[in-house]
């Protein structure tokens, strides 16, 4: 039986002094009467003046610049009522004080009821969208976060085996209720927990990872199309699989056949495998880990293909010595890990992104094409864009984009929140 009530999590909250300074007529509204608070919020945020812009075209993030004042003592996690300066209520939001991004939408109603059955119908309905998805069958993301109403959530599935993972205390309240839901879905077998990173840390939890239903099969596997892909549920990168790159690895096979291919920051060689079985000439794979390279030997094995050449090592050395001896390829593809954490990192990823894209161009033969990406949420991408065209201009090349690239259907973008949209690429045609 589950508990309707949310988990508590222990965290201090700083209190500082009110400092003094002029009011002006909404802020004095704001202070001078009582919020209408939702019967089940016992706390609430008011926003300072003009502050509830974004709230009202429905975006879910609150930052704490925003925040006039609290009212009551909220734990973290907690659901309060959302007030503007004017004292009208705008939504329920999860509270977070150890996080600059100190409130997560959950409902744009104010009078709703934020209980575990709210949690258990908004996965239930994320699960819905991509039943009626050809081809998610088997291997996709059932929640992704802010996109389905559920901050701080993802969850995968791979089979009879879902992968979730919480980075918020928006989410970290009902795990219990998460891990019921997801174990009561059809056909799933094992719950696995991956929740870890830096994201927990800066509001305020720790790592958890570990089943939390039934029992981990030996071999778990993600299949898209015909081709499958080994999982490393336990140590893999994010739940174990880029579910993410579904599209794009399609698209080599439109592009592939009779190409001298180069994988690089290759991982478990998914673009290496699809680039070999629909006719490449040769296929290389950079990856900076040697069991990232073992798990694409067994991949390789697995798709019924040859691994090709596998090259243990920093991808911008490696790439710097093929270009000194001249190496050319007619197929890159480039898919570093995450370089800009947040903001603050934008600056030193975009000198990155121009290094390896400038390495990489230099590469490419006459008439090669360019496939490359940038899954950091801070860096957009118009700003992704520039940096490649300034990439192509230092290695003097001329270079056509082709195709915009991105996120597949169960990774959706709420015209809202375009901040859903971390993974963006382009597929460049040189001169």
């Amino acid at each position: 039986m589950l508990n309707s009530e949310p988990v508590k999590i222990s965290t201090r909250i700083s209190q500082r002094s009110p400092t003094r300074r002029a009011l002006d007529v909404d802020t004095l509204v704001s202070m001078s009467s009582p919020a209408p608070v939702n019967e089940h919020a016992r706390c609430a945020i008011h926003l300072k003046p003009n502050r509830d812009r974004s709230l009202r075209r429905f975006h879910p993030w609150i930052l704490s610049g925003a925040i006039q004042r609290v009212q009551g003592d909220p734990t973290p996690g907690e659901v309060v009522t959302v007030v503007d300066a004017r004292g009208e209520s705008l939504a329920l939001a999860a509270f977070s004080p150890d996080s600059a991004l100190r409130g997560r939408v959950l409902s744009f109603d104010p009078d709703a009821h934020i209980d575990t059955a709210f949690i258990e119908r908004a996965i239930l309905r994320a699960v819905e969208r991509r039943a009626r998805i050809p081809g998610l069958e088997h291997s996709c993301r059932l929640v992704f976060a802010e996109a389905d109403g559920l901050p701080g959530l993802v969850a995968d599935r791979y089979g009879d085996v879902v992968v979730f993972q919480i980075t918020s205390v928006a989410a970290e309240v009902w795990r219990d209720a998460i891990t019921a839901t997801l174990a009561s879905l059809p056909g799933i077998n094992c719950v696995y927990e991956r929740s870890e990173g830096k994201d927990r840390q800066r509001d305020g939890m720790t790592d958890r990872c570990g089943i939390t239903f039934g029992s981990l099969p030996t071999h778990v596997v993600a299949r898209e199309g015909d081709e499958i892909y080994e999982v490393n549920v336990e140590e893999g990168h994010k739940t174990g699989h880029y579910l993410d790159q579904r599209d794009s690895r399609r698209l080599i096979s439109d592009i592939a056949p009779g190409a001298r291919v180069l994988n690089v920051f290759g991982y478990t060689g998914s673009f290496s495998i699809m680039a070999q079985k629909y006719g490449a000439e040769s296929v290389t794979t950079v990856e900076s880990s040697e069991s990232a390279l073992e798990g694409a030997r067994r991949n390789a094995a697995a798709n019924g293909v040859d691994p090709g050449d596998l090259i243990l090592g920093d991808a911008f050395e490696i790439l710097r010595r093929m270009r000194d001896r001249r190496a050319e390829f007619d197929l890159i593809i480039l898919d570093p890990p995450k370089y800009a954490a947040s903001s603050s990192h934008v600056e030193r990823a975009t000198r990155k992104y121009k290094d390896i894209n400038l390495l990489g161009i230099k590469l490419l033969a006459p008439n090669g094409r360019l496939m490359t990406f940038s899954c950091s949420g801070s860096v957009s991408a118009d700003l992704f864009r520039k940096v490649v065209a300034g990439a192509a201009v230092d290695a003097r090349r001329e270079m056509r984009i082709e195709r915009h690239l991105g996120q597949p259907v169960d990774h959706p973008v709420p015209l809202h929140f375009p901040e859903a949209e971390y993974l963006k690429g382009l597929l460049l045609r040189a001169d």
